[in-house]
């Protein structure tokens, strides 16, 4: 990985999701050529597939970096792992915003919204829940709360929102995401999982023409990158890291 973020963690990746209203067209002609489309844009994207619920196409993985893009009922989503550039995974999606609504009849009041995530997995062998919280909560208030005799840590995972205007149409949301368990609480299962943490900025719909899609992607982006470089490197990725190193 060339970003700097990649250098941050275990593996890096930018999704994007675009969620309309009304279903988008599920006939086999369109899907096709719509997809052949973005294969020819984006040659190493070659592996047509059909999971339950959505279709997809995907490149191959190689050196752990690849890309992706699938096809549901009333969204699109799209991600590219690893990338070389931030810039190169930032055109891939703006080109998606371009390309998309054209093959697939996607106007400007079906939008529901748009948003992009940044994504950081963090590879951990200990207990993931117990790193996240020594990292973030251990000297909070909430230390009385779990504080219980005899009680064991299950689930360490905030999730926190902001308005990042006054009419609430644009949001910014931070998770850290440990790893899963069963109904009893082990997670020895899921044991090859990260730690992931995320920062999300979305748009809500409708927007003024379809064309605005390109100019709104431009703005959460930067405002995503902002958020990442100022708030969750910082103040969640690092101090988590860290304590994976110490825990080790």
């Amino acid at each position: 990985m060339a970003t700097s973020y990649g250098a941050l963690c275990t593996d890096f990746y930018v999704n994007q999701k675009l969620t309309v209203k009304m279903d988008l067209p599920g006939d086999r002609e369109t899907v096709l050529h719509y997809f052949d489309r973005i294969r020819k844009a984006h040659p190493g994207m070659s592996q047509f597939r059909r999971y339950e619920n959505e279709v997809a196409l995907e490149s191959a993985k190689r050196d752990d970096a690849y890309r992706w893009l699938a096809m549901r009922v009333h969204s699109l989503r799209s991600g590219w792992v690893n990338p070389d550039t931030l810039e190169q995974v930032l055109d891939y999606h703006r080109n998606l915003l371009e390309v998309s609504p054209h093959y697939l009849t996607i106007g400007a009041l079906d939008v529901d919204y748009l948003e992009l995530t940044f994504g950081f997995d963090l590879e951990c062998g200990s207990n993931h829940d117990e790193v996240v919280y020594e990292a973030l909560l251990a000297d909070s208030p909430l230390r009385q709360v779990l504080d219980i005799p005899d009680s064991k840590l299950l689930d360490v995972q905030p999730v926190l929102g902001v308005n990042l205007t006054e009419s609430g149409d644009r949001q910014a949301y931070f998770e850290v995401r440990t790893r899963r368990r069963n109904r009893r609480g082990s997670a020895r299962a899921f044991k090859r999982e990260p730690i992931s943490l995320f920062t999300t900025v979305r748009q809500y719909g409708p927007v003024d023409h379809i064309n605005d899609l390109t100019g709104i992607f431009d703005q959460i982006s930067g405002q995503c990158r902002q958020l990442v470089d100022e708030r969750l490197i910082p103040h969640l990725l690092k101090p988590i890291a860290r304590h994976i190193t110490s825990s080790a």
